[in-house]
């Protein structure tokens, strides 16, 4: 990687940030176009964070990634949002512009549809039925996303009832909330799922979920990547559903933030991948 005086800087804003892939991922990609940059993490606790965000232009950065817990707070920070992080409600993208504003985007759900383009055909969701688990800022991502894509209704379930409400009340449109101990049921039809909780994640609780009633050509996700293969995804292959797992969508996220930046369209490959997945131990 070049590196010099007039290199462009980002990095991605966390607390803690030791676990992000961020770095190695953008670094990859920094080294294979050869671009003098750098992209470096930053270790932020949650009451410096409006601090740190107004000295990325007077340090010269030209943007950051937000990692949790940082997203929503770093919302209500940026001087500008685009249409997709305002409908989310979060920020993981800032760009900053040449007037020295920051402008907050969010990327997850660009990288959770181009995830699942790349390994599935999109057209078999179309109009139809999905199953979201969760109600976390990633499920609010993945939502706004499927929604904007043109899927059917889309039924939400999370261990909390509230919270699931509030996010249907929050960003409208075709949402069913479904009860926790009702989410085998709302599988009936769905011609996609996906996981957006932790449940399942190396060091979590295990995902109770039987999959019986979901049909055998359904798409099933789990953005969970530690481990990479969770048991909802050893279950679905075991009855023959497609399934995605989750370092596709880490991957993609990241291309338009460094397009932005970076001023070159980088491209997600069988090597990067590879790549990413040796830090995971996969």
């Amino acid at each position: 990687m070049s590196f010099s005086g007039n290199a462009k800087i980002a990095g991605v804003i966390g607390w803690p940030v030791g676990h992000s892939l961020s770095p190695r991922l953008h670094g990859y990609w920094l080294d294979q176009y050869g671009i003098d940059g750098s992209y470096i993490p930053l270790a932020v606790e949650p009451q410096n964070l409006a601090e740190a965000l107004c000295a990325l232009p007077k340090l010269g950065f030209v943007g950051a990634n937000l990692t949790a817990p940082h997203k929503e707070a770093a919302f209500d920070l940026v001087d500008h949002v685009d249409d997709i992080a305002a409908r989310i409600g979060a920020v993981n993208t800032i760009v900053v512009l040449r007037d020295g504003s920051l402008e907050g985007r969010n990327t997850d759900g660009y990288g959770f549809i181009e995830s699942l383009s790349a390994s599935t055909d999109l057209q078999t969701i179309k109009d139809k039925p999905v199953v979201v688990l969760g109600a976390g800022g990633a499920a609010r991502s993945i939502i706004v996303a499927l929604q904007n894509y043109g899927t059917g209704s889309i039924r939400l379930t999370n261990r909390t009832l509230g919270r699931t409400e509030r996010m249907r009340e929050e960003i409208k449109g075709d949402i069913d909330v479904v009860r926790w101990d009702q989410r085998a049921e709302a599988l009936k039809g769905a011609m996609l799922l996906v996981n957006t909780t932790t449940l399942g994640m190396s060091g979590q609780p295990p995902l109770e979920l039987e999959l019986d009633n979901l049909p055998t050509k359904a798409i099933v996700n789990d953005i969970v990547y530690s481990p990479l293969e969770t048991n909802l995804l050893a279950k679905a292959i075991e009855r023959g559903n497609l399934t995605v797992d989750g370092v596709g969508m880490l991957l993609h996220q990241a291309r338009p933030g460094f397009s932005a930046w970076f001023e070159r369209e980088p491209e997600v490959t069988d090597a990067l991948r590879a790549y990413v997945l040796d830090r995971i131990g996969s």
